[in-house]
């Protein structure tokens, strides 16, 4: 028996392939958990459901009636809602000065807003208690250079998620936060094919790599599983990053440039 067997789990944010929603949602599928994969590609959703064996569902985090939608159609078809994952987000990187209007109200509506209304929409539909799980981001508590509306808006979620564990523990409702570092996955695919990038983090990290999804996937399966007796709280899976710091603009330029000079 697997440590999710008998729950139903939404996990928001699958619908790139291989991405982190998708690996948590593959680790739920394993553990037993009946799973509802959601987001805005209805081709990789499919693909996802059918290889995991799993109910899919098209919706726009930012559109708050397409979050109480996916949750009531979810809570439909497995019978229950137990688990909820918030796995969206886009890897804004732009100077501070530079950024837009526009890309602010992209970034609160997608990492901000968006993830209010899917906890409002699961907090609605959880008969006997469960557990929230936010993706959040270790540079919600340390610096990196040019991530200031990504940072925020992660940092400004994580406060909510303490408040949701606050106010709905009394229900047997759990909500935390899972912070990656630099996580090798398909959003990150350019930073990695960038010579000496990965390399000028990967010094950062105090057990000597950089972090996968499975990685996240696996604390993702303990925060849902009923052995977790944790709340509000912000679970830094990075191997130890936190207990330094990124590498700053002109570290991560000049291991990009000694990598690109070794290799003439």
């Amino acid at each position: 028996m697997g440590a999710l067997s008998g729950k139903g789990a939404i996990v928001l944010g699958a619908a790139g392939r291989d991405n982190m929603g998708q690996v948590i949602a593959r680790r739920f599928a394993e553990e037993g958990a009946t799973v509802c994969v959601a987001g805005r590609h209805s081709e990789e959703l499919q693909r996802i459901a059918d290889e995991i064996g799993a109910a899919w569902a098209l919706c726009d985090i930012t559109v708050r009636d397409d979050m109480f939608a996916l949750v009531a159609a979810a809570k439909e078809k497995l019978g229950r809602v137990d688990i909820g994952v918030n796995a969206t987000g886009w890897g804004f990187v732009k100077p501070f000065q530079e950024t837009t209007e526009d890309e602010l109200r992209r970034m609160c509506d997608l990492q901000f807003i968006g993830p209010f209304y899917f906890l409002q929409a699961m907090l609605g539909a959880m008969e006997d208690g469960g557990s929230l799980i936010q993706i959040s981001s270790a540079t919600a508590t340390i610096q990196l250079n040019d991530h200031a509306a990504y940072m925020g808006t992660k940092a400004g979620i994580d406060h909510v998620i303490r408040c949701v564990a606050n106010e709905f523990g009394h229900r047997g409702i759990r909500a935390n936060s899972i912070s990656p570092g630099l996580t090798d996955t398909p959003m990150t695919a350019q930073a990695k094919a960038t010579p000496g990038l990965f390399d000028a983090f990967t010094s950062a990290y105090p057990l000597g790599r950089i972090g996968t999804s499975q990685d996240i996937a696996a604390a993702a399966v303990w925060l849902a599983s009923d052995e977790c007796f944790m709340t509000g709280q912000n679970l830094q899976v990075n191997g130890g990053l936190t207990l330094r710091r990124n590498p700053n603009r002109e570290e991560i330029q000049g291991a990009v440039m000694k990598a690109m000079a070794a290799r003439g």
